[in-house]
């Protein structure tokens, strides 16, 4: 079984002549992150792979996670940065066969779109899949699995198996 987890990048400030790509988080993003770290701890607790946006929000995103997960390390591509779902998509089909466990931080429209363009609507957590149709919030997770090679994942080649908001774990959903 392939297992891939796709997580937004924490709430981030927008201040005044900052370059998007320069975009800190802000101190809700700073304390929802390792929340969702925690429960992601608990679901996965180590990744055969881990790819992260070059963007700052998630570059911080990634260190505030390995408060909860210690022991990650992380390649950084640009590509990931405000992708469209198609370039997502080729960079998950474009994985190594060793990476079984693979953890994406990126942005949003693009994580939110692959996600459900990957969710079986069938298989897997229904109302999970019902929660996420409905917004992939700043600091969302979402849990995908499949049997099979990551050339072969396609459109709705995947079982929806968690989908983790900060409000689940005691913070609050942020677009």
């Amino acid at each position: 079984m392939r297992q891939l987890f796709l997580l937004r990048h924490g709430k981030s400030a927008w201040p005044d002549g900052v370059p998007d790509h320069q975009r800190p988080l802000n101190p809700r993003g700073i304390l929802a992150i390792p929340m969702v770290g925690r429960r992601l701890a608990e679901i996965q607790p180590d990744f055969d792979l881990v790819l992260v946006s070059d963007a700052r929000r998630t570059r911080e995103t990634f260190a505030r996670l390995c408060e909860a997960m210690p022991a990650l390390q992380a390649q950084f591509l640009p590509e990931i940065y405000e992708a469209r779902p198609a370039a997502l998509l080729e960079v998950v089909q474009n994985l190594p066969a060793s990476a079984h466990n693979v953890l994406m931080i990126g942005h949003n429209p693009g994580f939110h779109a692959l996600g459900l363009y990957l969710a079986n609507p069938v298989s897997g957590d229904g109302e999970a899949l019902r929660r996420l149709e409905r917004k992939l919030p700043t600091s969302g997770l979402i849990h995908l699995a499949f049997e099979g090679e990551w050339t072969g994942l396609d459109r709705a080649g995947a079982a929806l198996r968690h989908f983790v908001t900060p409000s689940q774990v005691g913070g609050v959903d942020e677009d």
